[in-house]
């Protein structure tokens, strides 16, 4: 479970990253589109895996892990929109998209393992 608490830490600490940024897209740029959609996808990571914890069976907490990936696909989606429209910058982007591909690397090795250890 070691690996669970440091993705869920990960989370927390990307979505409040996210929920600083939609404040900054809304108050400063004006932009309520993409930032509702963001903000969206990227609490879900956490909200997900946090559920996959105390899900019913491996293959509950798989679909909820399964679920948090597909929402760290999408948040990286809007990242990179959202340099590529130049409502954040280059560094400012990179910085989140870091943060993103790390929680991506942990999700994907958390499900390759609940997967092994449910073949044994």
């Amino acid at each position: 479970m070691a690996k669970d608490s440091v993705l869920l830490d990960k989370t927390i600490h990307f979505a409040a990253r996210i929920i600083k940024l939609n404040q900054y897209l809304c108050k400063e740029k004006h932009e309520t589109i993409i930032s509702k959609q963001i903000i969206r996808s990227a609490t879900s990571i956490g909200a997900n895996a946090n559920e996959a914890i105390y899900g019913s069976s491996r293959a509950d907490f798989l679909a909820k892990l399964h679920i948090s990936l597909k929402e760290t696909a999408e948040t990286e989606y809007w990242i990179r929109l959202l340099v590529m429209s130049e409502y954040l910058s280059e560094a400012e982007g990179q910085s989140l998209l870091q943060d993103c591909l790390e929680i991506k690397r942990i999700l994907i090795a958390s499900i390759n393992t609940a997967k092994e250890n449910g073949d044994r």
